[in-house]
């Protein structure tokens, strides 16, 4: 089911970027099964090199990408590493589907699992939410959320303390929030939230009644 590795321009798939909230003890509970996954991801070689890649040279105005008659090879090839950063990671996908544990289901086990609203998740067909994210706030604030490419385990302690780093990473002037909001490529309809907004408003929420954090990207189909 996963995309990982391949070039994602040219596939038909639809992703989910999803944080929900919880007790504790239900994210203790995640814990053997994700981490390691999202370490695994987070650790390949070629992952890392991509990362310094994009943190090296932002990309320029993603209308310009892929129609620029100046563009070159060179530049396509920066376009899709960062595509491929910002993809699902193969291992989370693995573990999240069912792949590397039968007994385990992201929909059935974590994101029906949360406390009233404690849910943030953007749905997208042939798009990547953390990519166009990514994307639209920068290396230097996107360095700034815990974790990686928008996979998270956080445990109440970790979400108060993480707080102060992720409202700097999501709290725009208006001229900041203007130039965010025409690099965010996501078309959302009046019930949807932002990417720009979601995470903030659940990380707040999280921090005020004690609860942990546990941040998703995955292949749906």
């Amino acid at each position: 089911m996963s995309a990982a590795g391949t070039n994602v321009q040219s596939m038909g798939f639809t992703s989910v970027w999803a944080i929900t909230s919880h007790s504790d003890s239900f994210i203790s509970d995640l814990s053997p099964r994700l981490l390691p996954a999202m370490e695994a991801d987070r650790s390949q070689p070629r992952t890392q090199e991509r990362w310094e890649r994009w943190l090296q040279a932002p990309l320029p105005d993603y209308r310009t990408w892929y129609r620029s008659s100046g563009s070159t090879l060179a530049d396509n090839a920066a376009v899709e590493s960062f595509r491929e950063l910002t993809a699902p990671g193969l291992n989370v996908d693995d573990m999240c589907w069912g792949e590397a544990d039968p007994d385990f289901c992201v929909i059935d086990d974590v994101w029906t699992n949360h406390p009233g609203d404690g849910l943030f998740a953007s749905a997208n067909s042939k798009e990547y939410a953390i990519a166009s994210l990514f994307h639209a706030i920068g290396p230097a604030r996107a360095s700034l959320i815990p974790g990686w490419c928008g996979n998270f385990l956080l445990t109440s302690a970790q979400v108060r303390q993480t707080l102060p780093r992720v409202e700097r990473a999501l709290t725009f002037t208006e001229a900041e929030r203007s130039a965010a909001d025409a690099q965010d490529w996501l078309h959302y309809s009046p019930r949807e939230e932002s990417v720009l907004d979601g995470p903030l408003r659940l990380w707040r929420a999280a921090a005020e009644i004690g609860l942990g954090l546990c941040g998703v990207a995955v292949h749906v189909s």
